[in-house]
Parts: structure tokens; sequence; C-alpha cells
């Protein structure tokens, strides 16, 4: 009988924290509380910590498609450099380039550089050889520092895995009924874009390093849609970050910071 007793006691006291509990038995209680309350995540909590993983998984969709096409630099010939019908522009990201010929008569006739990418010509893309044989690129006698690109590449599949890895802490969060993913969760997503906004600035740098190894054959150059993607990509994965944190709090941080006026209501 004692041994039976025993044992309910002390998965009581596992679970809910209550036995033995009293005006003395405040140890106890707390270590049980926190026992109970990682078991129990109420229906609106759950439901923003949906919404600040909606948010994330917004930045981490920008991600993707930003990594995913080669329209982070636009390098553009003057439409008559040529002296004939077709001028010459080119579009690259982080995994390979492409060199456009469009016809000079289909460029709007006060653009003074070959573009934009969308006119129709004929097009050639290749896969950088950065990640196999090391060799550097070359764009319009122009070459690449494969460094400053495998650097950008690098970072933004590190600011990858970090998404990878916060999603799995909101999916055990979530599924376990417990906050206590929601810390290492909000770093993960905060580290990732700032990653990814890092990874922006070394690519720029890799473009004006591209730019200065050779003047014979003058270029206009500009960032395009996809780093815009990969810029909003980061800032809404630090703002999801931070929805994570504020979610991960023992305490309303409105009620904290608006004291007089919940006591006045």
């Amino acid at each position: 009988m004692s041994l039976w007793s025993n044992f309910f006691v002390q998965d009581e006291e596992g679970r809910i924290g209550v036995a033995g509990v009293g005006q003395g038995g405040g140890v106890a209680g707390m270590k049980g509380g926190r026992g109970h309350r990682r078991h129990k995540m109420s229906d609106s909590q759950e439901g923003k910590i949906k919404l600040a993983f909606f948010v994330a998984i917004i930045g981490v969709t920008l991600t993707v498609l930003g990594m995913g096409t080669e329209f982070w630099a636009v390098l553009a010939q003057p439409k008559n450099f040529s002296g004939n019908q077709t001028c010459q522009m080119a579009h690259y990201g982080l995994w390979k380039g492409c060199i456009r010929t469009l016809w000079v008569a289909d460029i709007d006739p006060e653009r003074t550089s070959c573009g934009p990418a969308e006119l129709p010509g004929d097009s050639n893309c290749t896969y950088f050889k950065f990640f196999t044989s090391g060799e550097n690129a070359v764009i319009f006698k122009k070459t690449t520092n494969k460094n400053l690109n495998l650097a950008a590449a690098i970072l933004a599949l590190l600011s990858l895995v970090l998404m990878v890895t916060g999603s799995v802490c909101i999916a055990m969060a979530l599924s376990k009924g417990v906050q206590f993913f929601l810390k290492p969760a909000a770093f993960c997503f905060i580290l990732s874009g700032v990653l990814v906004l890092i990874s922006i600035l070394v690519f720029h740098q890799s473009v004006l390093a591209l730019l200065s190894s050779d003047h014979s054959v003058p270029l206009h150059h500009e960032l395009s849609w996809s780093v815009a993607c990969v810029g909003g990509a980061g800032a809404t994965l630090i703002f999801g970050g931070l929805l994570f944190i504020l979610l991960s709090l023992p305490f309303s941080p409105w009620q904290k910071c608006l004291p007089h006026k919940n006591s006045a209501t």
C-alpha cells in the first residue's frame, strides 16, 4: 500500500506540482507549475505563434525565390557600342549568369544602355565554376572575384540552414504545446536574416570588384529584383524573430509598458 501511495505522490508532483504544496511548499509548487505550463498552451497563444510563423515563412519564401534566380546584378553595354543592329547585356546571380543579345530597334530610344532583359532576344546561360573547378568567370572581358562570390553564396546557404532549424523549432513548439522552443527559433530566424543581408553586401562588393577588373568595355550596372527579394526576406526574417521573442516572454509587454491604463480600466 505504501509503495503505491509513494508512486502516486511522485507522479502528481512531476506532472502538476500540487502534492505537498502549502504555505511552505513554494519550491515544489513552482517546479510543478512550470512543468504544467509547458504542457499547456492557450489557443490564443498558439494562434499568435502561427501568425508569427507565417511572417517567417514569407521571409523563407522570398529568400528561396531570390537565391534561385539569376537577376542579382544586371550589366549592360551601351546600346550602340557594337555599331550594329544588336547589343549585349548580362545578368547573373549566385549560381549562374546569362548573356543576352537584343535588337537595338526594340530598345526605348531614350535609353542609352542595352536592355531591359525582358525584351526578346538570344540568351546564353552557364553555371559558374566557382564550386567545381574553382575558375573565375569572365563577363565582357571582366573577371569575377571568386572568393567574394563564394562568400556570398555560402552566407546565403547558411541562412537557409538556420531557417530550416527555426522552422523545426516552431513545429515542435506547436506539436508539443510548449514555449521553450520559441527562443531558439527566434535566434535562428534573426541570425538568418542578418546573414541574408550580409550576403547582399558581399555580393555587391563582388560586383564592384568585377567592374574594376577591366575598363575596356563601358558597362551600366545595377542590382536587380532578386536582390530586392532577398533584402525584403532579411527584414521579414528579423521581424519574425522579434515576434517570437515577444511571444516567449513570461509576461505581456503591453501590460508591462502600460500598467496605469490597465489599472484604470
